[in-house]
């Protein structure tokens, strides 16, 4: 599947304006429509959370165009989101949180097509990290002591 980048980088240069905005509304939205997460942030400082989801945003649209670069980031974010209890069915959950913080920031810049181009980036994106993400039973059974 080929990307927007175009699409996506100037959509994203007008979100990053408002980034600390933006990551406010994710998480509102995220904790309001699927309170079943919020445990996951029970020991999370949330100010710098936001912060570092807006990073990897930056990184990621950065980098659209480095493809093999961005690739195994992506895996590696996946991967450590499964040490924070991260579990496959999260990540349709935070799609659809930040596509609507995205759509509120963005207001009447908000197309069709530019959803389109988030949502297919987005699946893009959420299949690497899976990728990186190791769901086997020994992996996600806790370690019994004897």
């Amino acid at each position: 599947m080929a990307l927007n980048v175009e699409l996506l980088e100037s959509s994203f240069a007008q979100i990053k304006m408002n980034s600390s905005e933006v990551t406010k509304r994710f998480y509102t939205l995220l904790f309001t429509d699927y309170p079943e997460v919020q445990p996951l942030f029970a020991n999370t400082h949330m100010e710098k959370q936001g912060k570092q989801l807006f990073q990897s945003l930056v990184f990621t649209v950065n980098n659209l165009r480095k493809p093999d670069a961005l690739s195994d980031v992506l895996r590696g974010l996946g991967t450590r989101h499964v040490q924070y209890g991260v579990l496959p069915q999260h990540y349709p959950m935070v799609g659809s949180s930040l596509l609507k913080a995205f759509e509120v920031s963005l207001g009447t810049a908000w197309t069709p097509d530019v959803q389109q181009a988030w949502i297919e980036a987005y699946e893009v994106v959420a299949q690497l990290m899976l990728e990186g993400a190791d769901y086997s039973p020994e992996r996600l059974m806790p370690t019994v002591v004897k």
